[in-house]
């Protein structure tokens, strides 16, 4: 094993450390994913990463619920009973706003759940890539929703704006600062820029860091055999080592495209609890790719 890849895999098991360490900060409950802390004005979010977004600027004066428990997927999960009681008494809702197919099919109860609480859309002002709803894979666009959070929850509660305000100018550099350590790990590699993952939830990565991401799944369906040997072929062609799949997701389609090609499967988590981590693992994981 060369000393860059022992590097590598040093970055990704310390990024592995982080996500579990950060976990021990934000419990998540079974049916209302509420994350817990200090009592503070009730927000609810969407997705987990929206969870981080929240506390990183809200700290101990907010009390989140995550409509999207871990494991689930925003493309299929359903609301509990307990999870819209705690909607119910929320404050604000800042969605996603980008076309998740849970917002598209619940926001409509939701409001009508709790008609006085503000909803705040985190993608104004986000160019969409075409049916894409996953925004938030990129730093540059977390950065947006981030502020997009910051003014809704001065808007709620004026009296610590500057506290927030604070605490989003804080996350924003470490925002960047992330940004810049992927752009170390990726941009020296001239020749193979391509990944292929199972659930296609990286096109703004791929778009942002000028990489070409190949999707096993579309439009939400499994792969057909002919699918299959397509991308046993396409990987072939690039000399790809790494199929990329979800936790959300089902793997053996991934696994049998790794068999063939002599290749392995690696997670690449599309829903993290810990972002900036999770986005150090990614840059760290792409990077084996393309050596």
């Amino acid at each position: 094993m060369d000393k860059r890849r022992r590097i590598v895999i040093g970055v990704l098991l310390a990024a592995v450390f982080l996500i579990a360490v950060s976990a021990t900060d934000i419990y998540i409950a079974p049916e209302a994913g509420r994350v817990a802390g200090e009592e503070g004005i009730g927000v609810v979010v969407t997705i987990l990463p929206q969870a981080d977004f929240v506390k990183n600027v809200g700290g101990d004066k907010v009390q989140v619920t995550v409509m999207v428990p871990p494991g689930a997927s925003p493309h299929t999960y359903e609301p509990t009973a307990s999870q819209l009681k705690e909607v119910s008494k929320a404050k604000i809702y800042f969605k996603v706003g980008s076309g998740v197919e849970f917002e598209r099919a619940w926001m409509g109860k939701i409001r009508a759940v709790n008609p006085d609480m503000q909803v705040v859309d985190c993608a104004k002002g986000i160019t969409k890539l075409g049916k894409d709803p996953h925004i938030w894979n990129s730093p540059i666009n977390a950065k947006v929703m981030v502020e997009h959070i910051c003014d809704g929850l001065c808007q709620a509660d004026p009296n610590h704006e500057a506290y927030y305000t604070e605490n989003r100018d804080k996350y924003l550099q470490e925002l960047d600062d992330v940004d810049a350590y992927i752009h170390g790990q990726l941009d020296g590699f001239t020749e193979n820029r391509v990944f292929m993952i199972y659930h296609p939830a990286f096109g703004y990565f791929a778009n942002e860091y000028n990489l070409t991401q190949i999707a096993i799944e579309h439009k939400g369906k499994a792969p057909t055999p002919k699918v299959i040997q397509d991308c046993v072929n396409k990987a072939r062609q690039y000399n790809l080592s790494y199929i990329y799949v979800a936790p959300q997701f089902a793997t053996q389609n991934a696994e049998a495209i790794a068999h063939e090609i002599g290749g392995q499967t690696v997670f690449m988590d599309p829903l993290p609890r810990d972002y900036i981590a999770n986005m150090r693992s990614i840059a760290a994981s792409l990077s084996l790719e393309m050596e």
